[in-house]
């Protein structure tokens, strides 16, 4: 079993993320003893949701105005539709994942959450998945798409849909075990 003990993880969401790709990595890291910090675009609540039924609603940590990448060991990127839709245009957003890419630290995201990571300019050249959907756009932003059910290439951990929680899971864990 990987101890996680002190090393913090920024999840990054917008109200409509898939609920499950929150909870499931959120959990499995907390149970081998990381710190998670949920962040969003404004203090306040954010609403999962169960594909598209509103699901509940979570406390946010701080918001993406507040946050310093380097406080951070690792950022996760839950899809959903609106959640990612909402969060690739942000220009804080953008710049907050590129400093983990920069800093060669894990950036995962899941389902729709690599559309942050095309708007982010960080998937050119790079091996990733994603829910099938995504696949044209990455593709046309210079990405090699593959339908596996997780893909690290470099510091980019990428994961196609709820099923693959437990894969993407364990390649974060393995990405924040991994000697400096």
């Amino acid at each position: 079993m990987n101890d996680l003990k002190g090393k913090q993880v920024a999840f990054v969401v917008a109200d409509g993320f898939e609920q499950v790709e929150l909870t499931g990595p959120r959990d499995n890291l907390e149970a081998v003893g990381a710190r998670t910090s949920l962040v969003s675009l404004k203090r306040g609540s954010v609403r999962g949701f169960h594909h598209h039924e509103p699901a509940d609603t979570f406390p946010v940590d701080r918001s993406i105005a507040e946050v310093v990448a380097e406080h951070y060991d690792a950022i996760v990127l839950p899809g959903g539709v609106m959640n990612p839709d909402a969060l690739r245009v942000v220009p804080e957003v953008q710049s907050f994942v590129r400093a983990f890419s920069a800093a060669g630290r894990p950036v995962a995201a899941i389902c729709h959450g690599p559309w942050t990571l095309i708007d982010a300019g960080l998937v050119k050249g790079k091996r990733l998945t994603s829910w099938p959907s995504l696949k044209t756009d990455l593709v046309n932003a210079g990405a090699y798409w593959v339908d596996e059910d997780c893909v690290v290439d470099d510091c980019l951990i990428t994961s196609r849909m709820p099923a693959d929680i437990p894969a993407f899971s364990r390649a974060i864990v393995a990405a924040l075990s991994a000697p400096k």
